[in-house]
């Protein structure tokens, strides 16, 4: 048997571009590597979509166009068909052709209630990983000395 290659830093983060200015460690030579840069896909994508979806129908190119003014981490539109593919599949999203007089025939996406059951559930485990998050940042505030976020989101100073 052969040795295994170990994974290059792309390859263990699913082929994610670094940020551009990023600082990172030092790699081979002494040149520094930039740190990966955050990508939306599976679940977190999944969800963000159907939630996009709760109430209104969509193209694929608008809801590619809301996820880059909604300010997420980057993700490119062909992952955005095919996990809008994948939820047709799974019976969360339905989709059909609108073929309106301008332009060419479109495909219209839209929730399906097991899609809006299965956002529901996610949308309890967010408002908890919030909480986790929430906590661990107000740790990380306080070992460095930064002013705390109080339970109503407003800056204040921790009080001992």
């Amino acid at each position: 048997m052969g040795k295994k290659k170990s994974a290059t830093p792309n390859e263990r983060t699913n082929g994610a571009a670094p940020a551009a200015g990023a600082s990172g460690r030092n790699g081979r030579d002494g040149e520094q590597e930039a740190a990966p840069q955050p990508r939306l896909h599976g679940e977190m994508l999944s969800t963000t979509l159907l939630a996009f979806l709760r109430g209104w129908n969509a193209y694929g190119y608008e809801l590619t166009q809301r996820l880059a003014q909604a300010g997420l981490p980057q993700s490119d539109s062909g992952t955005v068909y095919r996990t809008l593919r994948q939820l047709e599949r799974s019976g969360l999203v339905s989709s059909f052709w609108d073929t309106s007089e301008s332009g060419p025939a479109r495909r219209m996406y839209s929730l399906t209630a097991a899609g809006e059951a299965f956002l529901s559930g996610w949308i309890d485990i967010l408002e908890r990983y919030q909480q986790v998050l929430r906590q661990a940042a107000e740790g990380f505030r306080a070992f460095a000395g930064e002013p705390r976020e109080d339970r109503n989101g407003d800056d204040s100073q921790a009080r001992g």
